[in-house]
């Protein structure tokens, strides 16, 4: 490392440091500050065995200050980072906003209410995210309701149900109560025959495109003024599944001369011929629709405050009828714009997902091309990291972009300090190391910032795998990291006994290399193909499930260990 990089790395420490001191009101930490200093500055990586020394002395001045003198420090170097501190002082910790007349309230409860057709994309994750961490706020209960009571158009999967409930424990959250709407269809049967008692619902056989063109015209249906008892009859009749799908609907009455149309005597039940996957229910025939169940169960189970997107703001104005016929009070509602999520060449949607999965342009749901939770899971990267994201949108209106890169800086955070590195090679070019000086073995640190988890072992026979990218000109040294400076020369390298000063003063490359006998053949699953290595042979002692970093190229989960090959899958640089 020459002097002027030295410079740049104490000056980039020194902010990194005095950052992370002020905001966690403590002193601050080598192995804390070592993964954004070495994110936001891919160029030092290469002197990856260096750093931390550096580090470390600058760590070591800033123990010595006082909280003033660091702010103070910190204002001359970089002011912006003074007004990130502040803006997080003023903001309680709360990127969330408070919820409204929580003290109205003995128990907060709310509810994500997903439509098990499928599992979730990364998009879903934010409502479980949000409530979750409001009901951690406010000791509050988290109530899951499956929105399953459309068996055609959105029709249930039925492994979907376990596979949401895994995402959200995946995200680090326990529903209090789960329910199933598709086995409360007799609860609303009973709601749908009080209003038609009350004379507020009435039995429709128009064509939906005769209704429609009456509703634009503020024009009642001949069928409103029915008598209760036809009514009765004729809703009895559409529960025995006397009538066909599109036949027969119950619509709630509501102002056929209401100013905005969507709300005009609108639909709580309608026919569908096609049954419903779920044993239980696949006899029904008269379904609820969404509007009519949500309303009723949120009501039914105590739901004070309800998060739902802004293009559902009618949803609402259609539940507060109902509400007002039973005397009901309406839950607190706050609306949210939707997410967008960069990274991805395909559209996010559960039935584009599914679409791929189907055509086999996708291998499943935990493909690593898929924007799915299950994806990013088997990828390596913690709920946690996913929630932080979340709830750093905030809860505006306007709908918001989400960069996977921020999922993967908070995941970086998380698992830098514990993942041990290895050596991995593609498309390994072979190198014979000769000379005197030639060590037996190369033997980097398992991690750059714990020296007391030891150091790897790792073989050299006759010859070397390096990329060829880092291959140097005949006649140039390089040093192979964890091993020693060699020589390029006629085809081989040639161990040279230059100390790190060859590195340090003289400029000298650091690679990356295994060798060439004894190694692990490796498939790294990324979100842009397959890529195949050579790792170092101790690699083959890691773990299942176990978070690694491959110098240069980044961390990954290992996946499995075969007798051909491991198998692991990319999280991110």
């Amino acid at each position: 490392m020459d002097d002027e990089l030295r410079e740049r790395v104490k000056q980039e420490a020194e902010k990194h440091a005095l950052f992370n001191a002020l905001k966690h009101h403590s002193d601050p930490d080598v192995g804390a500050i070592m993964g954004p200093l070495m994110g936001e500055n891919p160029e030092f990586r290469p002197h990856g065995d260096e750093i931390p020394g550096v580090v470390g002395q600058v760590v070591g001045k800033i123990g010595r200050l006082n909280r003033a003198a660091r702010r103070e420090r910190l204002t001359e170097l970089d002011p912006e980072l003074i007004a990130e501190l502040d803006a997080d002082d003023e903001s309680d910790d709360h990127t969330l906003p408070d919820l409204p007349n929580v003290d109205d309230y003995e128990t907060i409860r709310l509810r994500a209410a997903p439509n098990p057709n499928g599992p979730w994309h990364l998009g879903h994750a934010r409502m479980p995210a949000v409530i979750g961490t409001y009901c951690d706020r406010y000791d509050g209960e988290f109530v899951v309701r499956f929105d399953d009571t459309d068996p055609e158009t959105k029709r249930p999967d039925l492994s979907a149900y376990d596979a949401i409930l895994d995402d959200i424990a995946y995200l680090g959250f326990e529903p209090d109560e789960v329910l199933r709407a598709s086995d409360r269809v007799e609860t609303y049967y009973e709601y749908a025959r009080e209003l038609i008692e009350m004379g507020e619902a009435y039995t429709c056989d128009l064509p939906a495109e005769e209704f429609s063109e009456l509703k634009r015209e503020g024009t009642p249906s001949p069928n409103r003024n029915k008598g209760s008892d036809t009514v009765r009859e004729e809703f009895e009749a559409m529960i025995d599944g006397e009538y066909s799908s599109g036949e027969m609907v119950l619509r709630v009455k509501t102002d056929i001369r209401h100013k905005n149309p969507a709300l005009r005597d609108w639909v709580a039940f309608r026919m569908i011929d096609t049954p419903h996957p779920r044993e239980a229910a696949a006899d029904y025939r008269c379904w609820p629709m969404l509007d009519f169940q949500s309303g009723i169960d949120d009501h039914l189970t105590g739901i004070t405050h309800i998060i739902r997107g802004i293009d559902l703001q009618d949803s609402a104005k259609r539940q507060q009828f109902v509400y007002d016929y039973f005397g009901w009070e309406y839950p607190e509602v706050l609306h949210w714009g939707h997410v967008q999520i960069d990274a991805y060449d395909i559209d996010i949607s559960t039935s584009t997902v599914k679409h791929l999965i189907d055509t086999g342009e996708l291998d499943g749901w935990d493909d690593p091309r898929a924007p799915t939770l299950q994806s990013i899971r088997r990828r390596g990267i913690r709920g946690e990291a996913v929630v932080e994201s979340m709830i750093g949108l905030g809860m505006s209106t306007s709908d918001v972009d989400l960069a996977m890169s921020s999922i993967y800086a908070n995941n970086r955070d998380l698992v830098d300090d514990k993942a041990d590195r290895y050596f991995l090679v593609r498309d390994g070019e072979r190198v014979p190391v000769v000379g005197e000086e030639k060590p037996a073995a190369g033997n980097p640190p398992r991690h750059p910032n714990h020296e007391d988890r030891g150091r790897r072992e790792i073989p050299v026979d006759d010859a070397v795998l390096v990329e060829p990218a880092d291959l140097p000109s005949d006649g140039e040294r390089i040093w192979l990291k964890g091993y020693g400076c060699v020589r390029h020369a006629d085809g081989a390298f040639v161990a040279t006994g230059d100390d790190i000063d060859a590195v340090r003063e003289d400029g000298v490359d650091v690679i990356h290399w295994v060798p060439a006998d004894g190694t692990v053949s490796v498939r790294v699953r990324t979100p842009d193909g397959d890529v195949i290595g050579e790792a170092e042979p101790g690699f083959a002692e890691t773990d299942v499930d176990e978070i690694i970093q491959f110098e240069r190229i980044g961390f990954v989960r290992v996946d499995d260990h075969a007798a051909d090959d491991s198998v692991v899958y990319y999280a991110h640089d």
